[in-house]
């Protein structure tokens, strides 16, 4: 992933129930995307650690020190 990308990557916490590959209370990162934002979706990098479109009421954003983001963007590093 480029480094222009990490920056662009926001987190959202999962507040939906029943998804399979998502997990309620669980941060997740998002990818920018523009057109899925219009249609109200998020891409989404979920457990399978591929990114896929979820409705976007399924997360509610959150604001993390740097130093939180760098981790969690580490282990997207390694998936």
């Amino acid at each position: 992933m480029r480094k222009s990308m990490h920056q662009q990557i926001r987190f959202a916490l999962c507040v939906a129930d029943g998804e399979p590959d998502l997990e309620a209370g669980k941060l997740y990162p998002v990818l920018p995307d523009e057109r899925a934002s219009q249609e109200k979706y998020l891409r989404v990098i979920d457990e399978s650690g591929e990114d896929y479109l979820y409705p976007a009421d399924y997360f509610v954003f959150v604001e993390l020190p740097k130093k939180a983001q760098d981790a969690l963007l580490s282990r997207l590093r390694s998936v």
